[in-house]
């Protein structure tokens, strides 16, 4: 998915869809655009409904979707949560040891790969830091990545693909980020892999575009899948205060989910690639 896309010039959508209905909104979006996606889950959502209901979930859900759907691991930190998600069927797992010294994120990363390698499952890896909070995990976010280094580290670790620290940061931003746009190009000129964007939710479009264009294959969308959620149900509540049945809140709130994908699927340039 993520070479057609690297091929293509364009990105694949990671949406963090946390419940029912913001997974059948998700897809509704990519069903309707005929782009492929990719549906994530984190450690922190796991442990919420465990990786299993959540698989399970998916699946059902697109059953009925003729698109292509990846299921995707979202910042796994060790090796237990990796082992959950293949058990769980996930088809890629992203181990996230960024967070670590250089030599131990190489180490850990490479124990995922190697784990998740005869199972044909690839495995993405972050090098620099992408700010922010996201499920709980507190990011750094003042270690951009080294072009040098992620030549190495790929070589080392025989990760699939790669997210990269070039000024985005997790979370709502409090000002407009400033993107190293010349770190990202040196990147791409120096390794041969999938490069993955964290961190877009309050990008411009133009900002997401720029990344699309210098390499980035995969984007992930979070936070503002969770606003639009809160905030179909937040309206209805304001319009029919009285409302109470948890479907007609459903229904309000997949209703600005699905409006909030289309939107990230067109900006990176997937529509009609599926």
């Amino acid at each position: 998915m993520l070479r057609a896309a690297r091929s293509g010039g364009y990105a694949v959508g990671a949406f963090n869809a946390e419940n029912m209905e913001m997974t059948v909104a998700v897809l509704a979006a990519a069903q309707d655009l005929h782009a492929p996606i990719i549906l994530q889950a984190t450690p922190l959502m796991m442990q919420f409904a465990s990786a299993a209901l959540y698989a399970a979930m998916a699946r059902a859900a697109m059953e009925n979707v003729t698109v292509p759907v990846a299921l995707h691991l979202d910042h796994g930190s060790n090796c237990d949560d990796a082992v959950r998600a293949l058990r769980a069927g996930y088809t890629s797992l992203m181990l996230d040891g960024s967070r670590l010294p250089y030599e131990e994120n190489i180490a850990l990363t490479r124990c995922v790969a190697e784990l998740a390698a005869p199972c044909g499952v690839p495995v993405e890896a972050e090098l620099g830091a992408v700010g922010g909070t996201e499920d709980g995990l507190i990011h750094a976010g003042d270690a951009c990545t080294d072009p040098d280094q992620a030549a190495d580290f790929l070589v080392r670790t025989g990760a699939d693909f790669l997210a990269v620290g070039i000024g985005t940061a997790h979370g709502v931003y409090r000002t407009q980020p400033k993107l190293d746009l010349q770190r990202l190009e040196a990147i791409r000129a120096r390794v041969d892999t999938p490069l993955v964007l964290h961190g877009a939710s309050g990008l411009t479009r133009e900002d997401i575009r720029a990344c699309v264009a210098r390499g980035i294959c995969k984007i992930n969308f979070a936070t503002e899948l969770r606003l639009a959620y809160a905030g179909g149900i937040k309206a209805l509540l304001a319009e029919k205060p009285e409302t109470f049945d948890p479907k007609e809140l459903g229904r309000a709130a997949m209703a600005r989910v699905k409006e909030a994908a289309m939107e990230s699927i067109r900006c990176c340039g997937c529509e009609g690639k599926g």
